[in-house]
């Protein structure tokens, strides 16, 4: 099926922009990229025409599931344009940034992927994220071939520690097994949280061990689309202290103070 997109949409810049650690290039000759959302994988290939795509899904499948996944009823090109013109140093980001969404990702990925990523390059966190798929999650067949899905809570909660560390987790391990274990008993129900304010998702996501301030902001960025959010981490604050002379910018921006971080963070990483 071929879609159309007239919006800002970049898919290597998406898929390199740190938000996700599961998408891929699945193949650079025809320019295909893979996304996989719980148990749904797309094939998404560019073609000629920069706002024509190829998709692997069918009509219904997309509008239900990745029409959103990709945040399309949201105007980028817009929220770019009107980024003020004395902020010179967010418009250089965003002019590099262009193409960059916020996804909305499955929330139990998120939060397990983001207690990883702490002191953790991009490509160990995506290197540690496979391996617990492939061990632990389970198999689906595709017209490319077999696909590891996310292990859930359920797939999750009889593995033991030791076995866990073999994925590359160090010291976080004892952090994703009590995840694990809220999730799995129910002490945390990560779907009821969707319809919370800002401040009682917070508060109740820094609960589980291991989840602070930038992790608990990037779980409510990635996969509850609160875009007024805006994780800082050593990046980010570098570009703060050495741009902003130490004072947040991304307060300002408000409801798309997420989207600004991504731009800047792409182009800190990228730089």
């Amino acid at each position: 099926m071929r879609i159309t997109i007239n919006d800002d949409f970049d898919l290597n810049k998406i898929v390199y922009s740190g938000q996700c650690f599961r998408p891929c290039m699945f193949n650079e000759g025809s320019k295909t990229y893979r996304f996989i959302t719980k148990d749904h994988v797309l094939y998404i290939s560019e073609t000629n025409d920069k706002v024509v795509y190829d998709v692997s899904c069918s009509d219904k499948e997309w509008k239900n599931i990745w029409h959103g996944y990709f945040d399309l009823n949201l105007d980028y090109s817009l929220i770019r344009e009107n980024i003020p013109d004395n902020d010179t140093y967010m418009k250089e980001c965003a002019v590099d940034g262009k193409g960059i969404r916020i996804l909305n990702q499955d929330k139990w990925e998120m939060l397990i992927s983001f207690i990883i990523s702490q002191r953790k390059t991009i490509p160990a966190i995506r290197s540690c994220v496979e391996k617990m798929c492939e061990r632990y999650g389970s198999r689906i067949d595709t017209e490319y071939g077999s696909v590891s899905l996310f292990p859930s809570p359920n797939q999750l909660i009889n593995v033991s520690e030791k076995e866990l560390s073999e994925c590359g987790l160090g010291y976080r391990v004892g952090y994703i097994m009590d995840a694990v274990k809220k999730v799995y008993y129910k002490d945390i129900n990560l779907d009821l949280m969707k319809d919370w304010d800002d401040e009682n998702l917070y508060d109740e996501l820094i609960k589980i061990k291991g989840v602070g301030k930038k992790v608990a902001n990037c779980v409510m960025l990635f996969s509850y689309h609160r875009t007024g959010r805006a994780p800082v981490d050593v990046w980010i604050q570098r570009v703060i202290n050495e741009h902003y002379n130490g004072a947040d910018p991304f307060y300002s921006y408000k409801d798309c103070a997420g989207i600004m971080q991504q731009y800047v963070f792409y182009h800190s990483i990228k730089d």
